[in-house]
């Protein structure tokens, strides 16, 4: 089973960019309500979806580059990358059927 891996500035482009199957990376901070809401979601979709995607979070409080890199504006911000290219974003906090029925159209 698996569950969403933590990558940092130091590991996006091995971790996503590189990636060979697509990667939904959630840009998140400790101090965030909706981020927490979001999370066992994502934990769960982990889980059902390990074959197909990768789930990755970012935090931006200990990784300012990639977000900044990316035009990250608000939390939580959810990027979809495939072959090292942002494929599909959504932000703000979802129910799991509307994450998962977007992470399916968009991979």
């Amino acid at each position: 089973m698996s569950s969403p891996i933590k990558i940092s500035d130091a590991s996006f482009q091995s971790d996503v960019l590189n990636a060979k199957k697509p990667v939904l990376v959630d840009f998140w901070a400790e101090w965030c309500g909706p981020c927490r809401m979001i999370a066992p979601a994502l934990e769960e979709l982990a889980a059902e979806l390990g074959d197909k995607v990768t789930i990755a979070k970012l935090n931006i409080d200990d990784n300012p580059t990639t977000p900044q890199k990316y035009g990250v504006r608000g939390i939580p911000t959810m990027m979809i990358f495939s072959q090292g290219q942002v494929a599909a974003t959504k932000v703000g906090a979802l129910p799991k059927s509307k994450i998962k029925e977007w992470i399916e159209s968009s991979i």
